[in-house]
C-alpha cells in the first residue's frame, strides 16, 4: 500500500519533537529506523557505543509504536541476515512501500550527507530534508556569523548565544555576575578527601539485555571477524529520555555544585568525577539542549549551585557544542584532510592496549575501555597532547577518537580532536597548540604519583617523556609557532636554555620516538 511520507529517523535523531516527525500522519506515513552493518563498521566502535545506539533507537521505535506510528525497523540480528547500508535501507523501503516522498532531518554527518544525496536518484522519490533545529544555531545562522570574520573564535559566539538564548543574562542584555565567563575558576585539583557521587546507573531491561547478547556475539567474541576494543559490561547507560532525564537530574541535584571547580581534574580510580556524563544522550537526541541549560541555570536560580559552576557547564553545550558543530558544517569535507604540522607517525598500538608504562595514558585509555568515557580534559591534555607531542596521524588519531567514545559522533569529534587536541587545522578552532609538559598533568591529578616516569626530570631515563616531548615539539615548530602573540612566554624560555640541555632534550625525544 502507498504511504504519503516515508519519513527515515537515523540513529542519533531519537526526538519526537524530530523536525522530520512534527506533522507525521499516522494514518499516511511511515517511519523508517535501520540498524546496518556500515554504521557498525565504518570505524571499530567501542561495544558499549554500539550497544548504547542500537538499544535507543529500539526504545524509540517502540515509543513511536505506541503513539500509533507505524515503524518500519531493520535489525541487524534480523532472521534474514542484517541491511549493509543505510541506502539499501531505504531503497527497500522505498519499493516496498512507494511514498510520495521521503523526508529526514539533516544528518550529524558528512558520509551520511553524502549517503542522503543519492536517494532520490536510487528511488526515484523526492527527497525533503529538513533543518535540525534541535540545535540552537542553524549552520546558515552559524555561516553568516562567521563571515567576513578574519579569525573565528568559540567566545565571540559563545556570547551571541548567550544572547539569544537569554541563559544567564540580566533584564539590560549584560551577563549575570558581571562576566561572561569564569573559566579562570574552574581549574582546580581534586581534594584528596573529597569523594563524587555516583552516577546514574541503569539496569539493563528485556531491550538492552537483547542487544547486548547481540553485540557479545557479533562484535567481543574471540570468532568474530573483528573483535572491538572496549568493554561491554558492566553496561550502565539509560537508553530511553525518562532515563537521561534521571541522569540530568542527578547531576543537577548532585555534581553540579561542585562541577566548576573540579572539572578539570583527574584522579586515578574515579571515572566520573562531578561530570554529567550526559553528552551520550544530547548526542543521540533523549535530551534537548534548551532543557539541560534550563535546569542548570534554575538550579543557580536557587542558591542550588554557584555561578561558575553553571556558566562553565553551560558554556560547554551553548558555546562549544554549537560552536563545533557550525564549524564542521562550514569546513567540511575539506577539513578532515587538513594536517599543518605534516604529523605522519602511526598511531602507537598502545592506544588500543592501554600496556604503556606512561601511567597517565594507561590510566586514561583503561578507563576508556571500561567505561567509552574520558572527560573532556583527559581526551585533549592526555591522550590528545601526547598524541599533538608524538607528531601521530591525525586520521588515525581522529578515527581513535570518534571510535572509543560512546558519545563521538563526527560532527562533534572532528573539531575537537582535530582542531583543539591537535592543532592540525592550522588554527581555525584553536588560538594555540594545547601542548603541555608533565606539569600539567602533576597539577591536575594524581597520575605522577604513580608513574614509572619522574615528572620532575626533564631529561634522562627517568624523564617524564611530556617533558622532553614538550619541548622538542616547541624546536620542531617554531618556524611556525613563535609568531603566535600566546607562545611568546614559551619561546622566551626556550631561548634562555643553555645549548647542552637543548641538545639534550631533543636527544632523548628522538630516542623515545625511534622506539615508539
Amino acid at each position: 500500500m502507498a504511504c504519503r511520507s516515508l519519513i527515515v529517523v537515523l540513529g542519533d535523531q531519537l526526538t519526537p519533537t524530530l523536525a522530520s516527525l512534527r506533522d507525521c500522519d499516522p494514518a499516511q506515513d511511515r517511519v523508517l529506523m535501520a540498524e546496518v552493518v556500515a554504521e557498525t563498521a565504518y570505524v571499530p566502535h567501542h561495544p558499549k557505543k554500539i550497544a548504547f545506539v542500537l538499544s535507543a533507537m529500539r526504545h524509540f521505535a517502540d515509543t513511536l509504536r505506541d503513539g500509533g506510528v507505524p515503524v518500519t525497523y531493520r535489525r541487524l540480528d534480523a532472521p534474514g541476515g542484517p541491511c549493509p547500508s543505510l541506502w539499501q535501507a531505504v531503497a527497500e523501503a522505498a519499493a516496498a512501500h512507494r511514498p510520495a516522498r521521503i523526508v529526514v532531518t539533516f544528518p550529524g554527518e558528512w558520509r551520511v550527507w553524502a549517503d542522503i544525496r543519492g536517494w532520490q536518484a536510487a528511488t526515484g522519490v523526492p527527497v525533503e530534508v529538513r533543518e535540525d533545529d534541535r540545535f540552537l544555531a542553524s549552520r546558515a545562522e552559524f555561516a553568516a556569523w562567521a563571515e567576513g570574520r578574519k579569525q573565528l573564535r568559540m567566545e565571540y559566539f559563545y556570547r551571541e548565544m548567550r544572547r539569544k538564548t537569554g541563559l544567564l543574562m540580566t533584564e539590560g542584555g549584560e551577563p549575570v555576575g558581571g562576566r561572561w565567563n569564569y573559566d579562570a575558576d574552574n581549574r582546580k585539583p581534586l581534594p584528596a578527601d573529597l569523594a563524587p557521587p555516583p552516577i546514574h546507573a541503569v539496569a539493563p531491561d528485556t531491550i538492552t539485555e537483547e542487544v547486548l547478547a547481540m553485540v557479545e556475539a557479533r562484535f567481543c567474541a574471540p570468532g568474530s571477524s573483528r573483535p572491538h576494543f572496549g568493554d561491554l559490561h558492566p553496561f550502565v547507560f539509560g537508553t530511553t529520555r525518562d532515563d537521561a532525564l534521571r541522569a540530568l537530574d542527578r547531576f543537577i541535584d548532585r555534581a553540579l555544585p561542585q562541577f566548576g571547580d573540579y572539572q578539570d581534574a583527574m584522579r586515578q580510580g574515579d571515572d566520573w568525577l562531578f561530570h554529567s556524563v550526559i553528552s551520550l544522550y544530547l548526542n543521540v537526541g533523549l535530551l534537548d539542549p534548551r532543557e539541560v541549560c534550563a535546569a542548570a541555570e534554575a538550579a543557580w536560580g536557587a542558591g542550588r549551585a554557584p555561578l561558575n559552576a553553571v556558566e562553565g557547564f553551560i558554556r560547554q553545550i551553548i558555546g562549544w557544542r554549537e560552536y563545533v558543530r557550525g564549524l564542521y558544517w562550514l569546513k567540511m569535507p575539506d577539513y578532515a584532510e587538513t594536517n599543518t604540522f605534516g604529523h605522519t607517525r602511526p598511531l602507537p598500538a598502545f592506544y588500543w592496549t592501554g600496556e604503556t608504562d606512561l601511567n597517565c595514558l594507561a590510566q586514561v585509555i583503561g578507563q576508556t575501555r571500561r567505561q567509552a568515557y574520558a572527560h573532556h580534559i583527559q581526551r585533549l591534555m592526555v591522550t590528545g597532547t601526547f598524541a599533538l607531542l608524538a607528531g601521530i596521524d591525525p586520521v588515525e588519531v581522529n578515527t581513535w577518537y570518534l571510535a572509543v567514545y560512546a558519545d563521538a559522533f563526527e560532527w562533534v569529534e572532528l573539531p575537537n580532536t582535530h582542531g583543539m587536541a591537535l592543532y592540525a587545522d592550522g588554527g581555525l578552532l584553536a588560538s594555540k597548540p594545547y601542548a603541555a609538559s608533565g606539569a600539567y598533568i602533576d597539577r591536575m591529578s594524581d597520575y605522577c604519583r604513580s608513574c614509572r616516569f619522574k615528572v620532575k626530570d626533564r631529561t634522562g631515563p627517568d624523564a617524564c617523556p611530556f617533558n622532553y616531548l614538550y619541548w622538542h615539539f616547541l624546536i620542531e615548530n617554531r618556524d611556525r609557532l613563535s609568531g603566535n602573540p600566546r607562545m611568546g612566554m614559551v619561546y622566551r624560555t626556550l631561548d634562555k636554555m643553555k645549548p647542552d640541555r637543548v641538545a639534550a632534550l631533543r636527544r632523548d625525544a628522538r630516542a623515545f620516538l625511534s622506539r615508539l
